[in-house]
């Protein structure tokens, strides 16, 4: 079946990897940091570094995933009207003026079953018409970064293209219907723009002048799971400095309070994602109080008991968006002589991050969503009070996959699937049977009645501090 490769625009560096297109077996791979300016065209540079060297020879079919929470807004001509919008605090009042504009929370969930939030695409749109008129006045079309880059792959044809999975991450375009809302488009920008055709999953977005298949595309989170191959039961919980729960699912979710966003997969299924804004820095805030690093602050949790000796943080250190608290502050509760130790205070934080995940996976199991097994991924999944906690407190098998580029991975995967059907040896319906990612089951040394006490013990704090928290 020849070899594929997967190309990885990320915020700040790109990654390809060339694999077996019937196995899924990487073969080699490459990395190249992105220039620091953020003009669409310092992707490109970042791209042609990493291609150096022949790491692309003989592949015959490249899928692309980049950046999600970004948006290329084109001229006429085809250029970039402006640097990059990005998905950050410009948002946030332009979010807010969105919900109000279409009549509240509950016609969001109705119209494309999410809520605007600062990092949606049209939010971003909102907050140029506002901050910057003349670039919105001449916005013609209106891409992603992934979609941005398969374009210049393909020679700048006249069709732009996108997949379900991009698409559902710009708040205006409907997982339930599968189409576009032009009119939530014009709403923020204030005026009509061209989008992006929606292509199938497993459909190339064309071929290059030197007739290499690319495929359709498709946005990091929806990369991830296809190199992962998660299915059903599967969910992802990643730990950055904040952190998200995601999970395989067969319908679309409409969530008025706009807690959960309805993202659809890349393979023609649906990837519900609840986000919290507090993970791994209720970890660094509490090992810089401390005094330690955090393979210190590990160690330290690791001498305390479940419970942490009656310690219970409730880590909204940032405010939280699950629950919605976005202006309150952490808690910390318990504090009595023989608990006031380090250990306790380090079990406390690792057992709060992991309580607030625990809701946030709590929050998708109670629309309905199956959650059996967990892949944890983000540095802090290897920390060892991590790995021994997490299985009694999620309530969930927990795999920590080995270190991958899975959204490289799950690009090449999309590859190998769209050459399998232009060839007629793949169906459209099933992709390529490449091999799960390996990694390591964790057997917690914990009991789940443990880990239930403890659980219990932070829904009991959290509700007397915040009592309807969660509706």
């Amino acid at each position: 079946m020849g070899i594929v490769a997967g190309l990885d625009s990320s915020s700040d560096y790109t990654s390809i990897v060339v694999c077996d297109a019937e196995t899924g077996e990487v073969l080699r791979q490459a990395h190249a940091r992105h220039p620091e300016e953020i003009a669409p065209g310092a992707w490109l540079l970042s791209l042609g570094e990493a291609a150096d060297g022949g790491v692309l020879e003989d592949v015959t079919a490249i899928g692309v995933t980049a950046q999600q929470h970004a948006v290329v807004a084109l001229d006429t001509t085809g250029q970039p009207v402006r640097p990059v919008v990005g998905g950050d605090e410009r948002g946030q009042s332009a979010a807010v003026g969105l919900i109000d504009a279409l009549g509240g929370r509950d016609a969001w969930a109705e119209a494309v079953g999410t809520v605007p939030q600062p990092s949606h695409a049209v939010s971003q749109l909102r907050w140029m018409a506002r901050s910057e008129p003349e670039a919105a006045a001449r916005t013609v079309t209106v891409l992603q970064p992934q979609d941005w880059l398969v374009w210049q792959l393909l020679g700048s044809p006249e069709r732009f293209t996108t997949d379900r999975g991009g698409a559902s991450g710009t708040g205006y375009w409907s997982p339930v219907t599968g189409s576009w809302r032009p009119d939530l488009v014009e709403l923020a920008l204030g005026h009509e723009a061209e989008l992006p055709t929606v292509l199938g999953p497993a459909e190339a977005a064309g071929r290059t002048p030197e007739g290499l298949l690319i495929s359709a595309g498709t946005g990091e989170t929806m990369a991830a799971a296809l190199g992962l191959g998660i299915n059903t039961g599967d969910a992802v919980i990643s730990l950055g400095a904040s952190g998200s729960v995601c999970a395989f699912h067969d319908t679309a979710l409409r969530d008025t309070g706009g807690t959960v966003t309805a993202f659809a997969d890349a393979t023609g299924h649906h990837l519900p994602i609840v986000r919290t804004l507090n993970a791994g820095r209720v970890l660094r805030g509490t090992a810089e109080l401390l005094g330690c690093d955090l393979q210190g602050l590990s160690e330290l949790a690791l001498r305390s008991t479940p419970g942490a000796h009656g310690l219970v943080l409730l880590p909204y250190l940032a405010g939280e968006r699950t629950p919605d608290l976005p202006h309150t502050a952490g808690t910390l509760t318990g504090l009595r002589r023989e608990s006031m130790k380090p250990e306790h205070l380090a079990r406390a934080a690792f057992e709060g991050m992991l309580c607030g995940l625990a809701d946030a996976a709590e929050v998708l199991r109670g629309r309905g969503v199956r959650i059996d097994r967990v892949f944890l991924l983000g540095p802090a999944a290897e920390l060892p009070a991590v790995q021994a906690l997490a299985p009694s407190l999620l309530d969930a098998r927990v795999v920590v996959p080995v270190a991958a580029d899975y959204a490289a991975i799950g690009a090449a995967r999309q590859a190998a699937w769209a050459q399998g059907v232009a060839d007629g040896r793949l169906s459209a319906d099933t992709p390529p049977a490449w091999a799960p990612a390996r990694g390591q089951e964790l057997h917690t040394p914990e009991s789940p009645e443990a880990g239930r006490a403890v659980r219990h013990q932070f829904q009991a704090v959290r509700e007397e501090h915040h009592p309807g928290a969660f509706g």
